[in-house]
């Protein structure tokens, strides 16, 4: 019988450590072959985002989709931004297995899917974070960056300066400080997180030390940018999908549109690297760059996690 999982109940049986080597396994999945995802579908609406994801993980195996919209608007109204549901479907019947709340989901395996590209792509011995942004995916990857790198100076920056004070003040346990510029956190960073929404760029290629590792999250449809062009064409650029960030990443698409460089500067996709680091980092002067704009083979791959869990656990509620 299909089951209900609300956000508690994800919340209560899914295990961030195994999430990541969950996400790692997808994205290789992905890149070689085993996973079948569209780009996918965008629709504007009055209020904002409507997108649909579906995927088909033949390497557990897994199917679903996922359906989430983004409407910024909903910060007044004490909603959360970025909502979404997931449908899992049997692979071999197609009968429905779960419906389950995704906000969590989403917020959580995009840090997941960071943490897997930190511990590829940044140096070893990495042990400053610069944090651009003090919203949900901020504290996500405050969550999440930890577990794949050992830092004891952790740098926060947003343009809302009590919510960046809040951010610290929930992450007592951590080397975690407020700065007063976007520079004064990224210099001499080892590893750099833009996790804002800000449609413009957020750093300046001249802050970005040599051997960084940035991590773009925002800047998601092809009229954003969240970083420098100077930055992205002196980088190691790797992403989660080609295919999506020729066609999604205004920090890809516009750059190769005023000339800057060609599809051929993207490396790699992030599941190659997982699964050879050779088509990653190189020497260790190199900055490297991911590219995050989420994949539906991450949202089934943790959806299926929580359901398994959520079935030997007792969680849900049955759908009739």
């Amino acid at each position: 019988m299909a089951i209900w999982l609300s956000e508690a109940d994800v919340r209560s049986v899914l295990s961030v450590p195994d999430l990541i080597e969950a996400i790692e396994s997808a994205v290789i999945a992905f890149s070689s072959g085993k996973a079948t995802q569209p780009v996918r579908t965008v629709l504007q609406t009055p209020g904002g985002v409507f997108a649909s994801m579906p995927a088909y993980l033949g390497s557990i195996p897994a199917m679903g989709a996922k359906l989430v919209t983004v409407f910024h608007g909903n910060t007044s109204a004490g909603l959360p931004t970025h909502l979404a549901t997931i449908v899992l479907l049997d692979p071999q019947t197609g009968g429905l297995l779960a419906t389950m709340d995704g906000r969590y989901i989403t917020e959580v395996r995009t840090a997941a899917a960071s943490a897997v590209a930190a511990r590829h792509l940044a140096l070893p011995d990495a042990s400053v974070l610069a944090i651009i942004g003090s919203g949900v995916q901020a504290r996500s990857h405050l969550e999440l960056l930890p577990l794949v790198r050992k830092f004891n100076d952790i740098r926060c920056w947003s343009p809302t300066a009590a919510n960046v004070r809040a951010l610290v003040s929930e992450f007592v346990r951590l080397p975690v400080r407020g700065v007063e510029s976007a520079r004064m956190a990224v210099e001499g960073a080892d590893v750099i997180a833009l996790v804002t929404a800000s449609s413009t760029p957020v750093i300046q290629d001249a802050w970005v030390r040599s051997g960084a590792c940035v991590i773009s999250v925002g800047a998601c449809r092809p009229t954003q940018r969240e970083m420098d062009t100077a930055l992205i064409a002196r980088g190691v650029l790797v992403v989660d999908s080609r295919a999506a960030a020729l066609k999604e990443s205004g920090d890809v698409v516009q750059s190769i549109q005023e000339g800057h460089f060609d599809e051929t500067h993207i490396v790699s996709e992030l599941g190659q690297v997982a699964a050879d680091p050779r088509f990653g980092r190189t020497n260790p002067d190199q900055i490297t760059i991911f590219k995050s704009l989420g994949m539906a083979v991450e949202d089934i791959a943790a959806a299926h996690l929580v359901y398994r869990c959520a079935i030997q656990m007792g969680k849900g509620t049955a759908l009739g």
